[in-house]
Formats: structure tokens, sequence, C-alpha cells
């Protein structure tokens, strides 16, 4: 027997897992800093409560969860002869693994209405899970960190969220390139091109742009019945290049008929004028094709790139305003981006970002020398432990040279070694693993050796 794990699926070491955890805790510290409140939802929503608030793409990307018991005992004949997948599917699947938080989210809002405060602040890690071709970077179940504002417009909260991925990132030492868009602005483009009706038909084919190039962007929109003159009128909006304020002057001339993208262009020059004022140190630019392909979002749009690195997007959202509305909350907006882990995790891996002792779980083994000093010991270790120390004794009575090995392989820096003498004179032996030295110092002395 063969024992395998499904494609698109990792297990995690201890010490991968040391290391997802410091990435977790990074972004966790800075999400309260910004007043934001933790929240989990289920692995598993209603197909209902899904289906139909991704497009079409992300529909086929859901994995749909057989109905408990035989799941084919109420389904009528003709159906599973019938040549309709969608029709079989809903009859035998009630439930789906999330696609994303957001969604989810959306949910908990209008569900739990009375009980939150607005706007409402929440941040939230879990996993999701698509049914995507596994790749570099690309998996089928993953984690997401959220952080999202819901009931409120204010562009102050894009702000605040282009202020968190820079503190973000700059604590895990990753440069990145933050890029910006807006959904009004695209809304506009496809009014120009006299398409308001495929708006997510050219979004979807724009937003491969950088994966299959313009020619391919072009076949796309050509297959989905926009003629050569619309894509003409598209062309050198993509191709547009210079500073922000370059292509945002640019930009308003060609969109001067569109109220809907004037209004997208006035909320990205606000965004521009915070940011300028704070200090970001990231590059925060302008790109005209930046689309992410989600129907849901309605105006800012967010993705954060690694530079130097082979890589997807590791960090991304945007806005939206009608999220709630098919759960039956209206007016309430939100915006909101998720933090991709195993991304920033296969990006730190391959910078080598991670600190020193980043995969460091204990930092202090006493060696086992007998029963006497395992107690004496033990003592010792409560201490240490109570002063946030983490410490282990090894659990048998084996040669030493075994139990140092124990050490090394673990990477524990600190070995103490007490026995009979050691006790008779309130002395221990401390060596370093690392520096691959050793001193006996008095056990008094032992805490400020540690720290």
């Amino acid at each position: 027997m063969s024992l395998s794990i499904p494609k698109g699926t990792r297990d995690y070491s201890p010490e991968e897992m040391v290391k997802r955890n410091y990435i977790f805790d990074t972004v966790k510290t800075v999400f309260k800093l910004y007043g934001y409140q933790p929240i989990e939802t289920p692995a598993m929503e209603n197909l209902s409560t899904l289906m139909g608030k991704y497009g079409d793409e992300g529909d086929k990307l859901l994995f749909k969860i057989l109905n408990s018991g035989n799941f084919l005992n109420k389904v009528p004949q003709e159906l599973l002869t019938e040549d309709n997948i969608i029709r079989l599917t809903n009859a035998i699947s009630e439930k789906g693994l999330r696609y994303d938080l957001t969604v989810p989210f959306a949910r908990y809002v209008v569900q739990h209405r009375n009980e939150i405060i607005l706007p409402f602040k929440r941040y939230q890690i879990q996993p999701v899970w698509r049914a995507d071709r596994p790749q570099k970077g690309r998996y089928r179940e993953f984690f997401q960190c959220d952080v999202d504002i819901v009931g409120s417009s204010s562009l102050l909260n894009e702000v605040e969220l282009l202020q968190i991925i820079d503190s973000v990132f700059k604590q895990l030492n990753i440069d990145i390139l933050i890029k910006l868009n807006n959904r009004k602005i695209l809304s506009g483009i496809a009014e120009i091109m006299g398409q308001k009706d495929k708006l997510t038909d050219i979004t979807v084919a724009i937003d491969k742009i950088e994966k299959t190039g313009l020619a391919a962007v072009n076949e796309e929109l050509l297959n989905k019945g926009i003629s050569e003159e619309q894509i003409k009128i598209l062309e050198p909006i993509l191709k547009l290049s210079g500073t922000n304020e370059e292509k945002i002057d640019e930009i308003e001339k060609i969109l001067a008929d569109s109220e809907t993208a004037l209004a997208g262009i006035a909320e990205i020059k606000t965004i521009y004028r915070y940011i300028k004022e704070l200090n970001i140190n990231a590059t925060v630019e302008l790109d005209l094709s930046l689309a992410r392909g989600l129907n849901y979002y309605t105006g800012a749009i967010i993705e954060v790139k690694a530079r130097d690195v082979e890589m997807g997007s590791i960090c991304g959202g945007g806005r939206y305003d009608n999220l709630t509305d098919i759960f039956g909350l209206k007016n309430v907006s939100g915006v909101g981006i998720s933090f991709g882990a195993d991304r920033i995790y296969d990006v730190m891996t391959m910078k080598n970002l991670f600190p020193a002792n980043s995969n460091e779980t204990t930092r202090v083994l006493f060696v086992n020398m007998g029963e006497k000093e395992e107690i004496y010991c033990m003592k010792i270790m409560q201490e240490l432990r109570n002063s946030g120390i983490p410490t282990e004794i090894y659990p048998e009575q084996v040669k030493l040279k075994k139990q140092l090995e124990y050490a090394d392989k673990r990477k524990i820096p600190f070995v103490i070694i007490i026995g009979e003498n050691e006790i008779a004179s309130g002395q221990v032996i401390l060596k370093n693993i690392i520096a691959k030295s050793q001193k006996e110092i008095p056990l008094q002395a032992l805490f400020s050796e540690l720290v």
C-alpha cells in the first residue's frame, strides 16, 4: 500500500509549523494593533451560500460535499441519465468547503447583525479549499489571513489596509510591490467599449495579462464576442506607463465620458493623497489591468507581489459594497484584504528570510542522570517555564552522548547537566550547543544565562 496525500495539499513538520506560526503571529499582532477582532466560521458552508459569489470559474472550483448516507436515494432516475451535471450536483450535494473567508464573513455579518457593532473590524486566520490545478504557489488547501471592515464606506479604511500590508511585510522582511486599481474604472472601460454587460468577461480576461500576455487576452475577448474595434479601445489603457500621476491624468482623459470611471479615479486620487503623507515604505503602483476576477468587488482593488520572486500574489483584496445584499442585508459596505500564508511561507523559504531561531521550539534540555536528579531538575524546570523559557528533560536515563545528539538534532541551544556533585555544590553545568562551549555556574545565575 502506497501512502500519499491529495495533490495540492501538504504535511507540515514541527520545524515548518514553527515557521508558519511565526507568520501567523506576525500578522495577528499587526491586526490587533489596528483594533481588529478575531472570529472563526465553519470549514463547510451551505452551497447556496457559496454558489454564484465567485463567477462561473469560481463556482467550478468549489469542493462539493456529498450528502450523508445514500445520497442517490432520492435522486430521480431520469436525473441520473440526464446530461446535466449542475442539476445532479445540486441533488446530491447541499454543502461545500469554503472557497475563501470573505463570503462566509458576509454570511456571518448578516446572521449576527444584531450582535455586532458597526463598523465591525474582524480578522480571521483559517484554511480554505479550491479544486484548482496544483502548481507552483497554487494549492488546493491553503491558509488565508483575512482582515475586513464592514459598515463603513470611508476611504480611510482602504488607507488603513495599505498601512497594515506595509507593516506586515516590513516585519517579515519581504520586499513588495502593492498594485492598486478600482472596479469603477474597469466598469468605465467596459462602458466606453460599448460592452457594459460584459464587464465580467472583460475583467476575467485582462486579469490574466501578466500570465498570458496581451495577445492571449485579446483572443479571449474575441471569443467572448467583443469586436476588434472595441478591443482597440482597451489596448492603449492596458499599455499605459509612467508615474501614477501620469497614468491617472491619462486615464481621466480617456474615460472623461464615464461618470462611473471618474468616481473610481477620484477614489484612487484620495487614497494616494493619504498614503503620501503616511510614509508607507512599499511602492504603491496604479495597475489598470488589475481586476482579481471576483464579481463582488465594487471599488478599490489591491494586490501584493513579492519582488524578485516568481510567485503569484501574496496578498490581495478590495472594496465590496453589495456582498451582504444577497443575504438580505442592504447598505453595508465592506473592504478587506487576505494574506496568503502558504505563498508567504514559500517566499520566505526561497529567500531565506526566517529568523535564525525561528525553528527553535525548546530552549533548554535537562540531561537525565537518574531518579534523584530528575526530581531536582523538574523543580528548576518549573521555574524556567514560569519565566517563559521552553524547557524539557530527556525522558530516559541513557548515555550522555545520545542525549546530547538529541539536543543537537532538535536544535536545542542549551543543555543543562546536573548530577550528584552539582546538587551538593549548588552548581550546574551549562552546555551551549551552538557555540560548542561548556561552563559550570551557580544555580542562581542560570536564568540570566538563558535569556
